[in-house]
C-alpha cells in the first residue's frame, strides 16, 4: 500500500510540473494586418539576405545582354515598391530613389531596396484589417483593396526573388535561403 501511495504522489507531481505546459493562455488571434507586416518583413530579410549574397563585382552582371543586371534587379523592387506602397495610404513619406545612382553600387542598390521595404513596414503598421479591406484605385488593377496592392507587391518581389537567384546561382552563389544549416 506504501508503495502505490509513493506512485501515486510521484504521478501527482508530474502532473503538476506539467501543468502549465497544459495552462498556457490562448495566443492571441490572426489579424490580416498583422500578417501582411510579418510576410513583409521575412520578405524585406530574405531579399537583403540574397542581394548581400552577391559579390559587389557581379552586380554589373546580366545573363544576356537584353535583361536587367542583377544590380538593377534589386533597385526594380525599390522601384516599384516606392511607386505601389503609397497607394496604402498613411503618413509615412516614400524614401527618395534616383534609379540610375542607385546601380552604381551595391551598397546603393541594397540601401534602395531596404528603404523601400522600411516604407512598406511603416505604412502597414499603420493599416487595421478594416483599412486594408477598403478599395482604392490602382491604375493597372482599376479598383483594388490595400490588402491586394499588398498580396501584389509580394508577390512580386517573390517573382524578382527567383529571378535574382538565378543570376546569383550563374555566378556561383548559393541563394542563403537554400543553404542548409
Amino acid at each position: 500500500m506504501k508503495h502505490a501511495i509513493r506512485i501515486s504522489v510521484l504521478a501527482c507531481a508530474v502532473i503538476a510540473l506539467a501543468a502549465p505546459t497544459f495552462a498556457q493562455a490562448p495566443a492571441a488571434p490572426a489579424t490580416l494586418q498583422g500578417d501582411m507586416l510579418k510576410d513583409w518583413i521575412s520578405l524585406k530579410d530574405t531579399m537583403a539576405k540574397l542581394a548581400d549574397a552577391v559579390p559587389a563585382d557581379k552586380y554589373g552582371f546580366k545573363p544576356t545582354p537584353a535583361q536587367q543586371s542583377f544590380g538593377e534587379r534589386v533597385v526594380h523592387i525599390a522601384t516599384v515598391n516606392n511607386r505601389f506602397l503609397g497607394l496604402l495610404g498613411g503618413k509615412a513619406t516614400a524614401p527618395t530613389l534616383d534609379p540610375k545612382a542607385a546601380v552604381l553600387s551595391k551598397e546603393a542598390a541594397m540601401k534602395a531596396m531596404a528603404d523601400s521595404f522600411d516604407y512598406g513596414i511603416a505604412l502597414m503598421k499603420q493599416q487595421t484589417d478594416q483599412t486594408l479591406m477598403q478599395s482604392v484605385a490602382a491604375a493597372f488593377m482599376g479598383q483594388a483593396t490595400r490588402a491586394r496592392v499588398s498580396w501584389f507587391l509580394i508577390g512580386h518581389t517573390w517573382d524578382i526573388y527567383g529571378q535574382m537567384v538565378v543570376y546569383a546561382r550563374l555566378n556561383g552563389v548559393t541563394p542563403p535561403a537554400s543553404v542548409r544549416p
